[in-house]
């Protein structure tokens, strides 16, 4: 199977091919919906559910704005610093909705900034360090695969505001999505290098692929698109067994703390500054 069927596969369901996301439009996604919380839903429960999800989406723009200056070519650093602004902007969206629900206000920048690493609920796989391409794609699939099923049924969230954001964010999440089956594709059927690399990468990934299924009934949906992928890559599906702990409980790799304070230093120096 090549890349291409891959991505048209992929791709099902989701007319309205936007490759470039980020650049595409710049619509307000909350334009003329009611910001109050509905009686009916749990303004606490989220408020919780909006951190995670942006929670994993900073880290992972952090870690994929690592790659300007070293991606293998240009095209490619290019694509995934919009892949970063697309999740850079849904955390956006999501802190400001948390911190609505709360009933704190407080806005996006004191979720992003002023939180220490015990206070972050991302997943663990978005904090690991970027390794070698190979392994920023294994990354990248899985996590877009899993973001998209879970974004795809927040679009009927009872939420008005969750469901919006979550509608702009599965249009994005489908170009991830198809970006790194691509190129999984083009890097497992291509050389021997590459080809043990991914192997590699898929080894390092499997171990935290428990956790992303333990919140969420998306399961099967993710694995389905796994396979399909793997499948056209001449790669094996890994086999995970879960690590202990998990970072929505706040228990974090050694690799958060660092990368926080790379992403914080410059707010936290100058606490009142407006730019």
């Amino acid at each position: 199977m090549s890349d291409d069927h891959v991505y048209m596969t992929l791709a099902e369901g989701h007319e309205d091919d936007t490759r470039w996301a980020y650049g595409t439009g710049f619509e307000d996604p909350l334009h003329g919906v009611d910001t109050a919380v509905p009686d009916d839903v749990d303004a606490g429960e989220l408020a919780s559910l909006c951190v995670t999800l942006a929670d994993d989406a900073l880290v992972c723009a952090q870690r994929l704005a690592e790659w300007t200056t070293r991606a293998p070519e240009l095209e490619e650093e290019v694509a995934l610093a919009n892949i970063g602004l697309d999740l850079l902007g849904q955390a956006r969206l999501l802190y400001s909705r948390a911190g609505q629900a709360d009933g704190t206000g407080r806005d996006e920048d004191a979720f992003a900034y002023f939180r220490d690493a015990g206070d972050f609920r991302n997943v663990r796989l978005a904090e690991l360090p970027n390794g070698d391409f190979a392994f920023s794609i294994v990354r990248l699939l899985v996590l877009a695969s899993w973001r998209l099923a879970h974004f795809e049924r927040l679009t009927a969230h009872r939420d008005p505001v969750l469901a919006a954001i979550a509608a702009k964010g599965v249009k994005e999440l489908t170009y991830h999505r198809q970006y790194a089956a691509e190129w999984a594709v083009r890097l497992g059927d291509g050389t021997e290098e590459s080809h043990g690399r991914m192997r590699r990468a898929q080894e390092q990934v499997a171990p935290y692929l428990g956790e992303l299924f333990t919140a969420y009934d998306v399961r099967d949906e993710v694995v389905t698109v796994l396979r399909q992928v793997t499948e056209a890559a001449g790669l094996p599906m890994p086999v995970y067994r879960p690590l202990p702990g998990s970072g929505r409980t706040g228990e974090h790799t050694e690799h958060l703390a660092p990368l926080l304070a790379e992403l914080q230093g410059v707010a936290r120096a100058h606490p009142e500054g407006t730019w």
